[in-house]
């Protein structure tokens, strides 16, 4: 299937750069510590306005803490400034109930930062459409059915949600079109037993409905800290068909993009692992709503990957600080991966950047 956004493998091969530098680094902190994220996810707001049945972030509480507005545009200057590509506005609650969501936008572009977000899209401003859409690198909706009904259940929301996500995604694929903006709009789906069945009624809803780019279709994986573990067990191999069924959705302007690689690697389990994490603390980072700055999202308020607060310190003090500085050997010396996330978002990476470090293909210099 179409993946012209690698969706299903990494872009790190595309930073050479940054990855010399983490090459040469080594075991080094007084190296590793000016090595500054790629990429960073912020979470603008706690609450959400879904319960949907596989969140795997259930277990912060759906807070209704909220970054100010000066906090983030702050920070994200200086992330700009330290050499930040890209930030995700995503995270533990639904971005886009913060109502300066557009601001911020605007405040990673004038950055110099990509911006994207991943949103239930059953929110949608004014303001948002009119100021951030221009601005950003692409937008990803999380719709989890093909109908209302399922969409209901699996969300745990009124079935009229589902009409208000397709009717605002409609709107900002016109406003895209009207305003000529490259923003790449797109939606995804969690492969689950209830919607299943709805897969190919989701993929010609946003290829012929909506006007989509693309549909991602995507595993669920076990969060280790999530209160629900309604999906803990389930695999991937009883639907290695649907694949060819949603192949001939396909178009020159729209993809279904079936995460085979990552189910694959699901149903696995740690079987072909690295043993150890490289991607943290250096590739990337997550700012909570309450600011909290933490080297990995699978690790939310576990203080051992807890660097500081971006109400309190700025973001250079707390990436080269004594907080990261610490959980930088603990990651190298002691984090047993087995208890983290199978399929974590830096899964693909950490596979690079493993066989990098290990060099154990042999005459390597033929290339």
């Amino acid at each position: 299937m179409s993946d012209r956004y690698a969706i299903d493998s990494h872009k790190l091969i595309y930073h050479p750069q940054r990855v010399a530098q983490f090459l040469d680094a080594g075991d080094d902190w007084e190296k590793i510590k000016n090595i500054y994220p790629l990429y960073v996810e912020i979470s603008p707001v706690g609450a959400c306005n879904h319960r949907c049945t596989f969140c795997a972030v259930d277990y912060i509480g759906y807070k209704p803490a909220r970054l100010s507005l000066e906090a983030i545009e702050r920070t994200l200057a200086e992330m700009g400034q330290q050499g930040v590509k890209s930030v995700m506005f995503a995270g533990e609650g639904e971005p886009m109930l913060h109502t300066e969501i557009d601001s911020m936008v605007v405040a990673a572009a004038a950055a110099g930062i990509d911006t994207a977000m991943t949103t239930n899209a059953s929110v949608l401003s004014d303001a948002f459409v009119e100021r951030a859409l221009p601005l950003m690198s692409w937008i990803k909706a999380s719709v989890n059915a093909g109908t209302a009904e399922t969409y209901a259940r699996i969300h745990q929301t009124k079935e009229r949600e589902f009409d208000h996500v397709v009717r605002n995604l409609k709107r900002m694929v016109e406003v895209r079109r009207n305003g000529g903006y490259p923003c790449v709009l797109g939606a995804q789906i969690l492969l689950l037993p209830e919607n299943a069945a709805e897969v190919a009624t989701l993929a010609r809803i946003c290829r012929d409905e909506i006007g989509l780019d693309y549909l991602v279709v995507k595993p669920y994986s076990q969060h280790a800290f999530s209160t629900t573990r309604l999906y803990q067990h389930l695999g991937y191999q009883d639907y290695a068909e649907l694949r060819s069924q949603l192949e001939v959705l396909n178009t020159e302007r729209f993809s279904v993009v079936y995460r085979e690689n990552t189910m694959k690697k699901h149903d696995d389990g740690n079987a072909l692992r690295y043993s150890r994490c490289l991607a943290t603390p250096a590739f990337w980072a997550y700012i909570m709503s309450t600011g909290a700055v933490y080297g990995c999202s699978a690790y939310l308020l576990d203080p051992r990957f807890d660097y500081g607060n971006i109400n309190e310190s700025s973001f250079r003090d707390i990436w080269e600080g004594e907080l990261r500085r610490k959980n930088f050997h603990y990651v190298r010396k002691e984090l047993d991966i087995q208890e983290c996330r199978l399929n974590c978002r830096m899964d693909e990476v950490n596979r690079y950047l493993d066989r990098l470090v290990k060099q154990d293909v042999q005459h390597v210099n033929f290339i």
